[in-house]
């Protein structure tokens, strides 16, 4: 069996400033509302949230409540309270709501360039912080700008990671512990929209890129 896993980013009006490029992977609220009005009667497809954006709780949250959807969100553990992002209680919102809680880090780094200390803090530190404030361990990742190696990926396996997401497109196996992911873009309409759903009905080639830059 096969899913689509989509990745967002922020909805809306940013309440901070972004980082070069970010504002790339910016949606509308509009924009948003057609993918859960698409993704609302297939169970598969999989939505995803990086950074840990204030529009997580503010925006995407009630809006999957109201479709009777879960998600699952990876905030950026070290920006947690910063203008713009989850503070605390928002963090323990989405887990109220029956929202899953993975771990994107503790800043966005390319992993594959850590020593050991980054290292631990990128893939220990920041997931049991997550863990202790939303109440149970987080084991699932999301990889910084979809990059890894095999490096990468030996230590988020001793690290205990349970699944990773990347970001290199196409549909993935559901039961894959590396998984697939389709980023979401600023120029999202509904003819992009069909094309990514579409692959949820065919294996994507995500395989073949196994050790690249996603």
């Amino acid at each position: 069996m096969v899913a689509v896993n989509l990745a967002l980013h922020g909805i809306g009006r940013p309440a901070r400033q972004l980082d070069p490029g970010e504002d790339e992977r910016w949606v509308t609220v509009e924009q948003f509302e057609q993918v859960l009005e698409a993704v609302a009667e297939r169970d598969d497809v999989h939505l995803t949230f990086d950074d840990g954006n204030e529009s997580d709780v503010e925006i995407a949250l009630p809006r999957l409540v109201d479709h009777g959807l879960t998600a699952e969100f990876f905030p950026l553990a070290g920006r947690l309270g910063q203008r713009g992002y989850l503070d605390r209680d928002g963090l323990r919102a989405l887990t109220r709501a029956g929202m899953e809680i993975g771990s994107h880090g503790w800043e966005p780094r390319d992993w594959r360039r850590l020593d050991d200390r980054q290292a631990s803090r990128e893939l220990t530190e920041a997931p049991k912080l997550l863990g202790d404030l939303c109440g149970h361990p987080v084991r699932r990742y999301s990889l910084p700008f979809g990059a890894y190696d095999r490096r990468v990926l030996t230590r988020l396996r001793q690290a205990g990671a349970t699944r990773v997401y990347t970001s290199g497109g196409g549909a993935a196996s559901r039961d894959g512990w590396l998984q697939a992911r389709t980023e979401l873009h600023h120029d999202l309409d509904g003819e992009s929209l069909d094309g990514v759903l579409a692959a949820g009905r065919r294996r994507g080639s995500w395989a073949g890129r196994l050790f690249g830059r996603s």
